[in-house]
């Protein structure tokens, strides 16, 4: 039975759906509103730094382990989104799997298309490396785009021959910018977030106009997945890019690859941003919190 909470939440999303018309300026203002809207926890600490050129926000909260860390990579279609909104989503995500996290402010298209934003994330992974951080104790995580990235970013360092991370997540991951996925149209009216016509948006800024959708590097759905470490695919059943998830999670596994996946049944594009706000993303933060400690802490449930 869904929360009172989480019918609220779609109630309102239905009422104020994005308008993939908008100027990118007020489209990036009003999902920089989404996140700052969710007030992160009082003890929880957020510092930039220059990650080699990289602009990044450390998180920390009481429960994390310096040893052990999350890249997260945050969502907003390639075009939208800073750490800033998902503070109080990583800081619960570093509750959850008792680390800290360093957010990637990596560089958004249409100003910085395809690859700038995975050649930040690249960098920013190789100096948490440089930090003397072990790559057995570090995940990559993102959401939407993010989750993409997360891929493409595993992809990139297995083609550089650099150290892969002990685990990534993966939510509600955009994997095929080529848009094939049946979803996209038998989901669309369940969807209170996504259209077709805002992944036309995004994703052609994010490839520019020479871009190929079906780049493995940009749509990991298309690449050679074996040999990436263990991944945790969450994915709700009422969004467009449920089959991104899930033909992504099939061809990894026949790649030889650990693949947790989790499909919420009548769940939200990334549901559990919104743990702030209701029970269900909670559950969600958990799910990703168990992983979490299963690959950088050894705790087996």
């Amino acid at each position: 039975m869904p929360s009172q909470e989480f019918e609220a939440l779609l109630e309102h999303a239905r009422a104020n759906p994005i308008d993939p018309k908008k100027s990118l300026a007020e489209l990036r203002q009003g999902f920089e509103a989404m996140g700052l809207a969710l007030a992160p926890p009082a003890d929880a600490s957020f510092v930039a730094v220059d990650a080699d050129g990289v602009k990044a926000e450390w998180t920390r909260v009481p429960q994390s382990e310096e040893g052990a860390v999350i890249l997260y990579l945050h969502g907003g279609g390639y075009i939208m989104g800073s750490p800033a909104g998902y503070r109080d989503f990583v800081a619960g995500i570093c509750r959850a799997g008792r680390t800290r996290a360093l957010s990637v402010d990596y560089r958004l298209a249409p100003e910085h298309p395809f690859p700038a934003a995975i050649d930040d994330a690249v960098k920013a992974y190789r100096w948490v490396l440089a930090k003397q951080v072990a790559p057995s104790r570090i995940v990559i995580a993102g959401d939407s785009a993010g989750g993409g990235l997360t891929l493409s970013t595993l992809l990139a360092l297995k083609a550089r021959g650099i150290a892969l991370p002990a685990a990534a997540v993966c939510l509600s991951p955009s994997t095929d910018l080529a848009r094939t996925g049946a979803s996209i149209q038998t989901r669309a009216a369940e969807d209170v977030f996504l259209t077709r016509d805002l992944l036309d948006v995004c994703f052609d800024s994010f490839l520019g106009t020479d871009g190929d959708p079906r780049n493995p590097l940009a749509s990991p759905l298309y690449a050679e997945l074996s040999g990436l470490p263990p991944l945790l695919v969450m994915v709700g059943t009422a969004e467009i890019l449920l089959d991104d998830s899930l033909r992504l999670a099939e061809k990894a596994k026949a790649s030889g690859v650990e693949v947790e996946l989790v499909v919420g049944e009548g769940m939200i594009h990334v549901w559990s941003f919104f743990a702030g706000m209701m029970p269900e993303g909670q559950q969600g933060v958990e799910t990703i919190g168990v992983f979490i400690r299963r690959h950088l802490h050894g705790e087996r449930q």
